[in-house]
């Protein structure tokens, strides 16, 4: 399974949204300076001694400069805006590779396929812990079964629940809970349960990207894997 944690840390989108920012600003920054050397070739002019005007080829020069740096400068922009446009595509790549996969998304609701089905989920624990126990509830909220993964260390731990025979499709209450201290005691601890992608929404310029699930569309952000 690939982690998605950190979504917004170095990703497409993030670097989308970067690009735009900087683009912005450097067009800010290029009219700035273009009114500013203006301003000063004006009072150059303004200001020159009537017996001793300035030669030509200086102010000549000086235009020369400014066209050459104004031609640089857009050339940075065209790049930009080719790799933002790269960019783009690659995040409308990336999110059509979605599909089909499957999202665990912070919820305790289960969708049981079929009859004698299974659930897959992942459990996020803080702390080692001495056993792990995962509960199921039906819609009427009676246990109908439990099921334990041992002694697990901290982390990310998945986990698969086979549904017996008897148990008819539909949705499920998870709870996942950790045993704490030598007392024996169970702690709830959080349950990301697997959804299969159906198709993927993307924001402007690709920011804001959700995933589209039978449980409905999910940002990205509540996502802990794909797998």
């Amino acid at each position: 399974m690939s982690n998605v944690n950190g979504v917004g840390n170095n990703n497409v989108y993030d670097q989308i949204n970067q690009l735009n920012k900087n683009q912005s600003t450097k067009t800010d920054g290029m009219s700035e300076d273009r009114e500013m050397f203006m301003k000063l070739l004006i009072a150059q002019l303004q200001n020159q001694d009537p017996t001793s005007p300035a030669d030509t080829s200086d102010f000549m020069q000086q235009m020369s400069t400014l066209s050459n740096v104004e031609s640089i400068q857009n050339l940075a922009s065209t790049m930009e805006s080719m790799s933002s446009t790269l960019i783009s595509s690659q995040a409308a790549l990336q999110a059509s590779s979605m599909v089909g996969q499957r999202a665990f998304v912070n919820t305790n609701i289960a969708q049981l396929p079929q009859t004698g089905g299974t659930v897959d989920g992942l459990v996020s624990t803080k702390a080692s812990s001495s056993d792990i126990r995962i509960s199921i509830y039906d819609g009427a909220g009676n246990r109908v079964d439990r099921v334990s993964m041992g002694a697990m260390p901290p982390g990310d731990h998945n986990f698969v629940w086979q549904a017996n025979e008897n148990l008819p499709a539909g949705n499920y209450r998870i709870v996942a809970e950790a045993a704490s201290g030598v007392d024996g005691t169970y702690e709830e601890v959080a349950t990301y349960m697997g959804f299969n992608i159906n198709s993927v929404t993307l924001g402007q310029n690709g920011i804001g990207m959700k995933v589209n699930t039978n449980i409905g569309s999910i940002d990205m952000s509540e996502v802990k894997q794909l797998g």
